[in-house]
């Protein structure tokens, strides 16, 4: 591992400086060090973890790191490295020399058998949302439908299909409405392994009115996606995460820090000034856009009107089914909503193909 300063750091910054530097490092992994001795590691597992156990961010980052870790010291062998990948749940072996990290294998550099029981297929059916105007990404969009904004050397559509088809999922209903002919088009003129079945809006019918017009094509657990993002995530921890909390409807939400450019006011009687807190962080749960449902959900959509997913999801709410938030990190959702979005969602993408 190259660069192992950008691994590890100290253990007195709290947890949301913590996950900042891991988020720079691309691996989801972050050693925790008192000096130059690694007292502890953090994962984007502990990160989720801490998240929904309701723990602050500013708190220090020793409160959610994982002490005994698993590590290898330089002297490993091979054998070693594939035992422990295949018989564990880690994703980062840390490899120390008296303490000191010296490097870090990932299970996805090291040559294990891809079946590993980690790395189970799903074959969930997936639906996107390419019916949008995408009015933010004007003036491009007057001339390509969303879906079609090239992200690397593909469509985004393509970019989306292509990250749920390393988890197994090939099978894509497609909603379809503002400029849907090209879209079609686009497949139809490419070649592709993936079954994809599009249903068109005679109406713009909202951001989940489209999925009442699947309904006879979806009788399982199923994804949806909006068509301007992408998740960094591993599909099976969300599908278990929802499984197991026997969801019907599971958001994925992303941790944004954002910083206030200004000295915030605060005040009291009236008008006097009590404190100036100069450019003060906050850290924010957002909606991505990326989805996993129960079929039963559907039943809550109205036939041929305009629904929202918010609508969806507080009609969930109220009907009393369980809605849940699976968390990841800032750097694990790549947005291009908007056109500073789509600028950096190139740099982005660039850097998770490695």
């Amino acid at each position: 591992m190259e660069n192992i300063e950008n691994y590890i750091i100290q253990h007195s910054v709290n947890i949301s400086n913590a996950i900042k530097k891991m988020d720079k490092g691309g691996i989801g992994f972050i050693a925790i060090a008192n000096n130059d001795d690694i007292i502890g590691i953090v994962t984007d597992g502990d990160f989720r973890r801490s998240i929904l156990d309701g723990i602050s961010l500013k708190e220090n980052v020793k409160r959610i790191m994982n002490k005994d870790f698993i590590y290898l010291n330089q002297q490993y062998k091979q054998a070693d490295v594939k035992k422990i990948f295949s018989e564990s749940c880690a994703n980062h072996l840390p490899v120390l020399q008296e303490r000191k990290l010296i490097d870090i294998i990932t299970f996805e550099n090291f040559n294990i058998n891809k079946n590993n029981k980690k790395r189970k297929k799903l074959y969930n059916p997936v639906v996107i949302m390419a019916g949008g105007m995408g009015t933010r990404l004007y003036p491009f969009t007057r001339i390509l439908p969303k879906p079609l904004i090239p992200l690397g050397n593909d469509p985004i559509i393509k970019v989306i299909m292509d990250s749920f088809a390393i988890f197994g999922m090939e099978k894509f209903l497609v909603s379809l409405n503002h400029k849907g002919k090209m879209i079609k088009a686009y497949f139809y003129d490419h070649e592709f392994d993936y079954n994809i079945k599009f249903f068109e809006e005679v109406k713009p019918l909202g951001t989940a009115g489209s999925l009442k017009l699947m309904h006879k094509s979806i009788n399982e657990t199923f994804f949806v996606s909006n068509c301007d993002i992408i998740i960094k995530s591993d599909y099976d921890k969300i599908l278990e995460f929802h499984q197991i909390r026997q969801n019907a409807i599971t958001l994925v939400g992303s941790v944004r820090h954002h910083t206030v450019p200004y000295g915030v006011c605060e005040i009291e009687n009236g008008g006097d000034l009590t404190k100036i807190i100069e450019k003060p962080e906050y850290d924010y749960l957002t909606n991505t856009g990326l989805y996993v449902m129960e079929p039963e959900v559907i039943n809550l959509i109205p036939e041929n009107h305009r629904f929202d997913m918010t609508d969806l999801i507080a009609k969930a709410q109220e009907s009393e089914l369980r809605v849940g938030v699976f968390p990841v990190s800032d750097k694990s959702w790549i947005d291009i909503g908007q056109i500073k979005d789509y600028n950096l969602a190139i740099s982005d993408y660039e850097k998770y193909l490695g």
